[in-house]
């Protein structure tokens, strides 16, 4: 079985994530290598996934048009995750109305 290793960029879907595949290819004359990417459809088995974690992919039967990979495993969660993020603004739009007030 194929695998391949990619970032999550989108979650949306039910029971489908979008995997983001980075490789690096060399110029054929110029010899310097650049980054390819390529997304993948993948099914997610009931494995709770989200925006930003890095997965392994693997091929299998086409599930649908465009599906053809599971996912395997979570190798890493993602750096940001929602809830911090709207922490960190209601933080952030807290110290700004501070702010504000001590500056009238």
């Amino acid at each position: 079985m194929r695998t391949k290793k990619g970032t999550v960029t989108s979650a949306k879907m039910q029971n489908t994530v979008t995997v983001s595949v980075t490789r690096y290819v060399t110029h054929p004359i110029y010899k310097k290598r650049f980054p390819v990417s390529k997304k993948f459809l993948a099914d997610t088995n009931g494995i709770s996934v989200s925006e930003g974690d890095m997965v392994l992919i693997g091929e299998c039967r086409p599930l649908s048009k465009r599906k053809h990979c599971q996912v395997i495993e979570v190798l890493a969660a993602g750096l940001a995750k929602q809830e911090s993020l709207e922490e960190e603004l209601a933080a952030a739009s807290g110290k700004e109305k501070d702010l504000s007030s001590t500056a009238s």
